[in-house]
């Protein structure tokens, strides 16, 4: 992910580690077959095979979990001050990245797990971003406060929209003061009185 010209990160959003603790112990409750099975074939090989059959198992699954782990936790969302940037991690060695800009947004979207999410353990849910393509530009699954999420780019938004404003007004005034300046060159008198 590379930043623009004049663009600063501003956060990162990361996956909620519950459901990965969910799915390691399941990926551990597949390994168990195999711990069982590879038992019977203890009284035919010695100890030294049975070390290298339980370690070989035991490094097979560290390294699915190990795999899995990785691609979990490197899938974030960028916010800066001008995107919103979805990196998503398809294996080592493919990355994803979706991005829309903050002025496109449409419409946030979040789902949680009803009242069980005021609890921090279980506040995690899918964050959704549509942009003015009428089409769901970013889908984050397993987001930390999907809530959270959508109230800091809102802010961000709001943020943006009025410094926008005060650009345009301070415009405006020197338009304003352009024109005085013409006028009180020919001659006329002006008051300006502030608000």
């Amino acid at each position: 992910m590379q930043c623009q010209a004049d663009e600063t990160k501003l956060r990162s959003f990361y996956h909620h580690p519950f459901p990965y603790m969910i799915r390691a112990v399941k990926i551990l409750f597949i390994s168990l077959p195999f711990v069982f099975v590879a038992s019977f074939f203890a009284s035919t090989f010695d100890s030294g095979t049975m070390f290298l059959i339980y370690f070989g198992i035991g490094a097979l699954f560290t390294l699915i979990l190990g795999h899995d782990a990785l691609i979990y936790f490197l899938d974030r969302i960028v916010v800066t001050n001008k995107r919103i940037i979805y990196v998503n991690w398809v294996n080592l060695l493919t990355r994803e990245e979706t991005e829309a800009n903050l002025d496109d947004i449409q419409d946030i979207g979040t789902s949680e797990f009803g009242i069980l999410s005021k609890l921090p353990i279980f506040d995690y849910g899918t964050f959704q971003v549509e942009t003015a393509a009428s089409k769901a530009a970013i889908i984050f699954h397993k987001a930390t406060d999907p809530e959270g999420i959508k109230n800091f780019i809102y802010q961000l938004q709001r943020k943006s929209s009025s410094i926008l404003r005060a650009a345009i007004q301070l415009t405006k005034n020197d338009t304003t003061l352009e024109k005085i300046t013409e006028n009180s060159t020919a001659g006329e008198e002006f008051v300006v009185t502030g608000k």
